[in-house]
């Protein structure tokens, strides 16, 4: 038995929200790939998905798709933890979104000494 997601036309900047993110797919009725913005909230204790369509992929070009995570799922699974708000989560997307990254500097690991 699968899930189902509920959708949403609608989110608030201070509304709580369990992730962003901004990937790439291919759009309804075969137009093109289209970057999306996602957003996931809670709504009546169940996550409920808002997206936005940010154009043609061409528009993006160069720019990494992004994802950030607001909260995550308790142990049971019955309840969630959320730590950011859309409009944090927003916010940190623009800044993500206006600087080239490398992903080897952040990923990488060499400076850090674990114990």
């Amino acid at each position: 038995m699968s899930k189902v997601l509920y959708g949403t036309h609608w989110v608030s900047e201070d509304e709580p929200c369990l992730g962003l993110f901004e990937i790439e797919e291919q759009s309804p009725m075969s137009r093109g790939f289209h970057r999306y913005q996602v957003v996931y909230v809670l709504r009546g204790g169940k996550p409920a998905e808002y997206r936005r369509d940010m154009g043609h992929i061409r528009k993006w070009k160069g720019v990494a798709q992004l994802r950030i995570p607001g909260g995550a799922p308790s142990e049971t699974h019955d309840t969630f933890y959320i730590e950011e708000t859309v409009g944090r989560l927003r916010e940190s997307a623009d800044q993500l979104r206006g600087h080239d990254l490398d992903m080897k500097d952040r990923l990488s690991l060499d400076e850090v000494r674990w114990k």
